[in-house]
């Protein structure tokens, strides 16, 4: 039986997959939620969230995802991996998630013009006279090369007289924020730019509870005393990736050695065995490299 069963959970609380419906929202995930929504409402372009590995933007794509997708207006397509050799992969991608047909006039391989001219056509088509709002979100995006980051500032010139035809949402890591500066005709259509910091002590609390709650976790007592939440904040500095993974292993611990809650001594014990791992695995990385 898994461990959070025998804890009277319906569900894994500590997953690292991006579940949305698992999504806290912090003071930084709200107020990037809210200016994200904002700006697709307004019609206002270029829209990127950059964060440190683990800081939640995947699963706050996924949250914006989930809360779109009920309104009928709106076109959103995700792109999760953006890993492309070339334009024309990446157009060609785009080209299928929109369901469009390209085609070339001679009759040969469509060309890039030829991908640009169908994706500009369906924009217009869908934001223009059927009154929808289209919406490309891609995660990972510092993966892109650039050539593809100027096929996407090809694309932000379609644009009405009162609003940019096309919704372009980057969720990136910091990587990317000096690669997009220097391309000033690509920085200045940026309508948010928007950087998610990691939690505060005291919603790494809200988000353990939180995260319970949410697995079906009921009792009177607490499974993290305020000793092992403060332990955890100093290990994991506020990443969230990095709290639900250490929360996870709290539990197994728990559960294993049949104790009620999770303390700051078995908190420490499980970073003894990660800064071990950690140790082992330079050890026999250094010995390879001799």
């Amino acid at each position: 039986m898994s461990y959070y069963k025998i804890l009277g959970m319906e569900k894994e609380p500590f997953s690292t997959s991006p579940d949305p419906d698992f999504f806290y929202q912090s003071k930084e995930h709200r107020s990037a939620l809210y200016r994200l929504r904002t700006a697709i409402e307004l019609k206002r372009g270029v829209s990127v969230v950059l964060g440190d590995v683990g800081t939640g933007k995947t699963t706050l794509s996924r949250r914006l995802a989930q809360l779109l997708q009920v309104e009928d207006n709106l076109m959103m397509t995700m792109v999760l991996n953006p890993i492309y050799e070339t334009e024309e992969q990446f157009l060609i991608d785009l080209s299928q998630r929109f369901h469009l047909n390209t085609s070339s006039e001679n009759g040969k391989a469509p060309h890039i013009l030829d991908y640009l001219r169908t994706i500009e056509k369906f924009l217009f088509e869908q934001c223009v006279e059927r009154k929808k709002t289209v919406i490309l979100l891609i995660d990972e995006s510092q993966k892109l090369t650039d050539a593809c980051i100027e096929i996407l500032r090809s694309l932000l010139n379609y644009e009405t007289n009162e609003f940019k035809i096309l919704q372009l949402i980057l969720m990136g890591q910091m990587e990317l924020l000096p690669r997009i500066a220097k391309i000033k005709n690509f920085w200045d259509r940026i309508a948010l730019k928007y950087v998610i910091n990691p939690l505060e002590e005291d919603e790494i609390k809200e988000l353990i509870n939180y995260r319970l709650e949410q697995a079906g976790y009921v009792s009177r007592y607490p499974l993290f005393n305020d000793a092992a939440v403060s332990e955890i904040y100093d290990y994991t500095q506020g990443y969230p990736r990095k709290i639900a993974i250490i929360c996870h292993d709290a539990l197994e611990y728990l559960v294993m050695h049949k104790k009620d809650t999770v303390d700051k001594e078995i908190v420490r014990e499980l970073i003894r065995r990660e800064n071990k791992l950690i140790t082992a695995n330079a050890s026999y990385d250094t010995g390879k490299a001799k």
